[in-house]
């Protein structure tokens, strides 16, 4: 008799399960019955995926690392570097609300308690900061952003977006001033920072939002 093949899903229905537990309810919700019995699967298959609690909980970070790249990665370079950088933060905006439990434990938004990560784990998703740097770097050399260190814009665009996302998350944007009005608003903004003009701003963003209407960013 063949050995039984694993089903490719389990892994994923895991971190999925283990990360919206520890959103929801903190790392006292962990533990690998809870989460097997959550996700339809078994306690051995916690052991033989991350070969433990510890290892799940890293697992959520890489994973939710992995989606944003898949993300941004879909952010096709054009000739208009302004409008690629407006729509790379529409990516990572579109990649937090879609995978909000991940999103708080990769960027350290819950408690995890005994389930410690180390520096390795915490500077693991900085990879994907290298979308935004080379775009960046495109932004300067055609003259829309001033001369500057392109790493340096980059973390000022990531800080700026994610705070926004985060209080997006946290429901703390509301009318007259809801999240669609601020992003867009701070899209230009950080453009215009950067050094472009606000009319060239203007206009690179709103080409990213018809792109993104279309799908370009997944």
């Amino acid at each position: 008799m063949s050995p039984r093949r694993s089903d490719p899903s389990t892994r994923p229905t895991l971190i999925d399960t283990a990360a919206r537990l520890l959103a929801a309810e903190g790392p006292r919700a962990l533990s690998a019955r809870r989460v097997a019995v959550e996700a339809g699967s078994s306690t051995m298959a916690v052991y033989t995926h991350f070969k433990g609690m510890g290892g799940l909980v890293r697992a959520i970070v890489h994973e939710g690392f992995l989606r944003l790249q898949e993300h941004l990665t879909r952010v096709e370079r054009t000739d208009d570097p302004v409008s690629d950088m407006a729509l790379l933060g529409r990516a990572y905006r579109r990649n937090a609300l879609a995978n909000p439990h991940l999103y708080t434990v990769m960027f350290g938004g819950c408690s995890l308690s005994g389930f410690s990560l180390d520096e390795e784990d915490r500077q693991h998703g900085r990879y994907t900061l290298r979308n935004v740097t080379e775009c960046a770097d495109r932004c300067i050399g055609r003259g829309r952003f001033r001369n500057g260190d392109a790493e340096l814009v980059a973390h000022r665009m990531w800080s700026a977006i994610h705070g926004l996302v985060v209080l997006e998350l946290g429901d703390y944007l509301v009318a007259p001033y809801g999240a669609e009005r601020c992003f867009e608003d701070q899209l230009v903004g950080l453009m215009v920072g950067a050094g472009d003009t606000p009319e060239a701003a203007t206009a690179s963003v709103a080409a990213s939002g018809i792109r993104f209407a279309r799908g370009e960013s997944g």
